[in-house]
């Protein structure tokens, strides 16, 4: 039986530097693609793969694998680049991301390559997806365990909070929710329309929200209370933090009476300093200058 890796802090750090280089490497190459929202899951995918989920590259649809479902399903860079570290792509291919004929596309496909659960496109499936799939744990005897992605743009789709409903009634244990909230979101509103309040409960501490933030299309606080409100065990922490995501993902892990809600503080474009909060690269690729100076940030030659 494969056992869940357990990758030390040092370890777990000089992944994370490896796959935001594929990231910024990936979207370059393809001229296109989702980098603020790939670099910001960083530390949270990375601590699911190395220490938390059991799996295994070699049989990647084993029975009773833990499953990972990525519902916010354009954050592919990041994807492919931990399943990559993990063994399940020849990190040369990595490079294919977006071109006509790969297995990389730009939102996720399942089995495509292996290790990817579900076939993503517009936001609000993957936790209806996930409760499926924790569900027919249940039914099949199986103690797997199901992780879900979200996104700020996923949790303001009403189809989400029919699965936290849902998954709160039937007190599907094994299913966690890890909620990337990095405030920004792609779409926004004219300048006249935003908020420019000095505190917020999204932002606190005076912090001036932008066009392009969530607590100006569509505010999602309060957040914590909206999920226990269904059911779940709810906790906000650092989502940059190995040893919080740790800490929270094994609590998770530890509950058998009703389904776990983890927000991550985390900051959109995290590691690359002109992306870091910056609305701009939510959709857009490097230029060449800028993968360089990427690089150099972090402590790349190339």
């Amino acid at each position: 039986m494969a056992q869940a890796p357990s990758a030390s802090t040092e370890e777990l750090q000089e992944i994370a530097r490896r796959v935001r280089r594929n990231i910024v490497r990936m979207t370059h190459a393809a001229k296109s693609g989702h980098p603020g929202g790939s670099l910001s899951s960083v530390e949270i995918l990375t601590a699911l793969y190395f220490r938390i989920m059991r799996h295994d590259p070699k049989q990647p649809s084993w029975p009773d694998r833990d499953r990972f479902i990525l519902s916010k399903g354009h954050a592919t860079p990041l994807m492919y680049s931990v399943l990559a570290e993990a063994g399940y792509i020849d990190p040369d291919d990595l490079l294919t991301f977006r071109q006509l004929g790969t297995k990389l596309q730009g939102h996720t496909i399942m089995g495509k390559p292996p290790g990817v659960e579900m076939s993503a496109g517009a936001l609000g499936m993957g936790l209806s997806f996930s409760l499926g799939a924790a569900l027919a744990a249940r039914l099949d005897g199986r103690d797997y365990r199901v992780y879900c992605l979200l996104s700020d743009g996923d949790s303001q789709e009403g189809q989400t909070w029919e699965a936290a409903m849902a998954a709160g009634h039937h007190k599907a244990a094994n299913l966690t929710a890890i909620i990337d909230r990095n405030h920004i979101q792609n779409d926004g509103y004219s300048d006249d329309q935003r908020y420019d309040g000095d505190q917020s409960p999204d932002r606190p501490g005076g912090w001036v929200m932008e066009d392009n933030h969530t607590a100006n299309i569509m505010n999602l606080e309060p957040f914590e209370d909206k999920w226990r409100a269904f059911g779940w065990d709810t906790k906000r922490i650092e989502g940059h933090d190995f040893e919080a995501i740790t800490s929270a993902l094994r609590d998770a892990r530890e509950d058998d009476e009703q389904p776990t809600a983890i927000i991550c503080e985390t900051t959109k474009g995290k590691g690359i300093s002109f992306m870091e909060n910056n609305p701009d690269f939510h959709g857009k690729a490097p230029s060449d200058e800028q993968l360089t100076q990427a690089l150099q940030e972090l402590g790349f030659k190339e």
